[in-house]
């Protein structure tokens, strides 16, 4: 019978084993790649001393192709929790030095542990995923297994943030766990993530390609629109884990954490005044808005490289997270296309899922016309934007800055979908369409019959500038509560932020609605 003390040092080595996970060989390979371990990493990512680890001393179950001599504490991924800027968060670290961070059945059965706790106590979850895909000797076991990690990440959504860290390899079924996640990062040159790989690719349809440019971060932060950042290395990649939970409450029951603001609540901001160009033709950067508006001039883009007509993003206004969402008339003047509707939209309801209220900077000509966009969908994925925005319940501030033309108007948080707060600057143009094309409609006949259409054209566009193309006809309705200065953006979207502090809002009960995917 072992003593007490026998006892204590058989602790001590099993938990010394289960740190080196793969062992000093497989774990200095992992750096000459250029990749930090599954410890490391969340020694990056959490409070110095938090993490409490769980399940570390379990292993697999399979017997076949010689696994039965193969066991490893902690089977692949460590998991546990902890706290970042001493909140609580669990997490999950796959280690790819253990069996290429193949998934086995007692690994996923780790994963989906810490997710039910997460749920129970309304805490977010974080995956550091690095994984060869399902451990090929189980089968069928590690099939499912990806299955019940599938199915928590869908009861999760929602109830408390997600967000995956994609640190190395991530194929086949293991990519749809961060595609459900609220936010997926990438980090350059080590990280890719594709359904099949550049083999499977060559032998289906003969084209040659590699890992990086089929399923790199610049390929999904770029074309797809799959991940959301890109970082240079995981130190960055773990700084943005950090930053946008500080931007998310704990759970969809809490409130975004407001930190104290060094920046002047009453802030008027004078260049503001003068960031919209005379020519309503000419383009100008929205960055600048965004800026001068929001706390210490801090806006944390999300997706910055794709659909870049639109930005999305998280800032503080007197301390308080808001959503940002606004055109960017320096890219397509702002149009909105089928990339940019999906981008917003699925922004607006991660923003509506946690509390967070948001903030729509509108200047925006129209949806692209054409026969791309047309056959792409353009109708159904525009109506997902709307579908966001009618559907959402957080406080709704809304401003124009320059054009807003025809359904667009409608779309962008107008005050017709619940929009609470809806102000216009003086050289908003809100309008079925622009001065030049509803005049050439509306006065064919008399610029077709004037003997000089030319100046008859150009003096008719002129008047219907003068008198429609302004925020004071739909002030005169309601549909804008106030025409402001752009100086006093600031201030007066801090005051109504403050005013809607407590908002109440529902929809009808339903088990869910039918959004048009």
């Amino acid at each position: 019978m072992p003593t007490s003390d026998e006892r204590l040092e058989q602790l001590k080595r099993m938990r010394s084993e289960a740190l080196i996970g793969g062992g000093p060989v497989r774990i200095e390979r992992q750096h000459t790649f250029g990749k930090l371990t599954a410890r490391e990493r969340l020694d990056l990512l959490l409070d110095p001393g938090s993490f409490v680890e769980l399940d570390a001393f379990v292993t697999h179950r399979a017997t076949e192709f010689g696994l039965d001599r193969q066991h490893v504490l902690g089977d692949g991924v460590v998991t546990g929790h902890g706290t970042i800027d001493g909140r609580l968060v669990f997490v999950f670290s796959q280690d790819f030095t253990v069996f290429g961070g193949s998934l086995s059945e007692a690994y996923a059965e780790k994963i989906c542990k810490i997710m039910d706790l997460a749920m129970k106590v309304g805490a977010p979850v974080v995956g550091l995923n690095d994984s060869g895909g399902a451990r090929i000797q189980e089968g069928v076991a590690s099939l499912g297994g990806y299955a019940e990690i599938f199915l928590r990440n869908v009861l999760a959504s929602g109830v408390v943030p997600q967000v995956s860290v994609i640190m190395g390899p991530c194929a086949g079924g293991a990519v749809y766990s961060p595609a459900m996640t609220d936010f997926t990062i990438m980090v350059e040159g080590t990280s890719y993530m594709f359904v099949t790989g550049p083999n499977v690719v060559k032998t289906v349809t003969h084209e040659e390609v590699d890992s990086e440019y089929l399923g790199g971060a610049a390929t999904h932060t770029t074309i797809s629109g799959v991940a959301h950042l890109a970082a240079a290395d995981e130190a960055t990649a773990m700084d943005h884990v950090r930053r946008l939970l500080a931007h998310l409450p704990q759970n969809n029951l809490g409130e975004p954490p407001r930190i104290p603001s060094h920046d002047p609540v009453d802030r008027r901001d004078p260049e503001l005044d003068h960031v919209v160009p005379d020519d309503s033709q000419k383009p100008y950067n929205m960055h600048d808005v965004i800026r001068h508006v929001v706390d210490d001039a801090d806006f944390f883009e999300i997706q910055p490289g794709w659909a870049p007509n639109i930005l999305i993003g998280f800032a503080r206004l007197g301390g308080r997270s808001v959503g940002i969402v606004a055109q960017q008339p320096a890219v397509l003047a702002g149009a909105l296309d089928i990339d940019a509707s999906i981008k917003a939209a699925r922004f607006v309801r991660t923003c509506d899922c946690f509390n967070v209220p948001l903030v729509t900077f509108v200047d925006v000509p129209g949806f692209l016309p054409g026969v791309g966009q047309e056959h792409g969908g353009i109708i159904k994925h525009g109506a997902k934007l709307l579908y966001a925005y009618c559907e959402a319940t957080v406080p709704k501030l809304t401003v124009i800055t320059r054009k807003a033309y025809g359904g667009a108007y409608d779309v962008m948080s107008s005050k017709h979908i619940r929009g609470d707060m809806n102000f216009a600057w003086p050289t908003a143009e809100i309008a079925v369409m622009g001065a030049a094309g509803a005049v050439n409609i509306i006065f064919k006949a008399e610029i077709a019959a004037s003997t000089d259409p030319v100046a008859e054209q150009r003096r008719l566009v002129a008047e219907y500038e003068a008198e429609f193309n302004n925020p004071y006809v739909a002030a005169a309705r309601g549909y804008i509560d106030d025409v402001i200065a752009p100086s006093d953006t600031r201030p007066r979207l801090i005051r109504a932020l403050e005013m809607l502090a407590d908002k109440r809002d529902t929809n009808p009960r339903k088990k869910h609605g039918n959004i048009p995917l």
